[in-house]
């Protein structure tokens, strides 16, 4: 009969004890939210092996000016297609490890039509957007939306050696004709065993070339805006055809389909040839003070057929946030950081490569440093041409390859293998 007397402190006490537990819960979650992070806000991205150099200085210049974020740059012996799948395997997680996004100019729609990217359209004031050359604004839109903030420009060019220029007694090629007949004159000569050299590997180096000569002969590869495919007509079959020809009349040798950019220029410095073509950033290794051919190096525009304006093809890479960013304001610092004027002219002049500000194509440290500058400058704003801006690009890049590889190496004519390449083309552009 006592029972009783016992159940209503207990019940109390129990009650008692679970409101201590229950403030004591709350104290310690206050305590986490207000207590300070134990250290920086971790920040990566991912560059090429040859870009990583030239990217240190200015991770740590950030690293000093920002304490409180630890930036830090992921590099391998990548090149741009490892970075591409890198990234590509990231995103595609939906909870990506590397909140920054630098991307090539042509992976944009791609990314953006998945849903990777943030909207980046209050990053800078529109003032500030102004500085930057319009072209690379545009090419970091999709569906009217800034997704990417240019970092830097790229533009296909004609590296000549100039005391070889000089024997001939003319002026750099301008087109296709001149290109063949100044490349026999010094072969004739003796001078070098080959007159012109190139990008024809497999990869998206030999698109880079295919669309500059399918521009020089008016052609286009794929409207983006209606979705027209011209891989079949006139111009793109004299195209793969030009490029071949190349080979067969021994202007550029067999083995240019084994070369990428650094091949190329590698045998272009060891005195193997007058001509090759390239990225501007190369100029600086072909300057420097170990270099065969320093002070011997000339630039022009890639060259065109009879009658046409010629149009080096656009490259470039600039930073995205990861939609589903760890640290989205942390991510926007840093792009704010390493796109401005301060920074870009620190990386251009380590490395030699276009800057995506318009003013910075006449600093006078620039230029002092490069003084083709200004010329650049005009190019890429009057004679350059972008490779088509679609979601679909990877896929349409790699049909390309396939049927040009065919081309050169003799497996199908330009023809044949064009028309293959539109219709597959077509196909993949084709509404589901």
């Amino acid at each position: 009969m006592r029972l009783p007397f016992f159940k209503i402190p207990n019940r109390l006490a129990i009650a008692f004890l679970a409101g201590l537990l229950l403030v004591q819960l709350l104290g310690l979650a206050v305590w986490w939210v207000s207590w300070p992070p134990l250290g920086p806000t971790p920040l990566s991205f991912v560059v090429p092996l040859d870009e990583a150099a030239a990217w240190e200085p200015l991770v740590a210049d950030f690293r000093a000016q920002n304490p409180d974020i630890r930036l830090e740059l992921v590099q391998g012996d990548y090149n741009t297609d490892q970075a591409k799948a890198i990234y590509t395997a990231d995103l595609s997680t939906g909870s990506p490890q590397h909140d920054l996004v630098y991307m090539d100019v042509v992976w944009l729609p791609w990314f953006a039509s998945e849903g990777w990217l943030q909207d980046l359209s209050d990053l800078l004031p529109e003032e500030e957007l102004a500085a930057f050359l319009p072209s690379e604004l545009a090419a970091g839109r999709y569906q009217d939306t800034l997704y990417r903030l240019p970092f830097k420009a790229d533009l296909g060019l004609l590296f000549y050696n100039q005391a070889l220029m000089a024997e001939l007694g003319v002026e750099p090629a301008q087109t296709f004709e001149e290109l063949i007949a100044q490349s026999q004159r010094v072969q004739a000569l003796g001078l070098v065993p080959w007159g012109y050299l190139w990008q024809g590997r497999q990869y998206e180096g030999l698109v880079v070339n295919f669309v500059e000569v399918l521009a020089g002969y008016g052609g286009f590869w794929i409207e983006p805006s209606t979705g027209a495919v011209g891989l079949d007509q006139a111009a793109a079959i004299a195209a793969a055809t030009f490029l071949a020809d190349t080979m067969r009349q021994g202007v550029s040798p067999q083995l240019v389909v084994s070369y990428g950019e650094t091949e190329s220029f590698r045998q272009f410095l060891g005195g193997q040839s007058l001509f090759v073509r390239n990225w501007p950033h190369f100029w600086k290794r072909a300057n420097q003070n170990d270099s065969p051919l320093a002070g011997q190096v000339g630039l022009a525009s890639v060259v065109a057929a009879t009658g046409r304006a010629p149009q080096g093809c656009r490259g470039g890479w600039g930073f995205g946030v990861a939609q589903n960013a760890a640290h989205p304001e942390a991510a926007r610092r840093a792009i704010a950081f390493l796109t401005s004027a301060a920074a870009q002219q620190q990386f251009v002049l380590n490395s030699a490569h276009l800057p995506s500000r318009t003013d910075l194509y006449s600093d006078p440290e620039i230029t002092g440093a490069y003084p083709f500058f200004p010329e650049v400058l005009e190019a890429l704003e009057n004679n350059s041409v972008f490779r088509p801006q679609i979601p679909q690009y990877d896929q349409a890049s790699r049909i390309l390859q396939t049927y040009l590889s065919r081309v050169l190496t003799g497996d199908s004519t330009a023809e044949e293998a064009m028309r293959a390449a539109a219709a597959e083309t077509r196909e993949l552009l084709a509404p589901s």
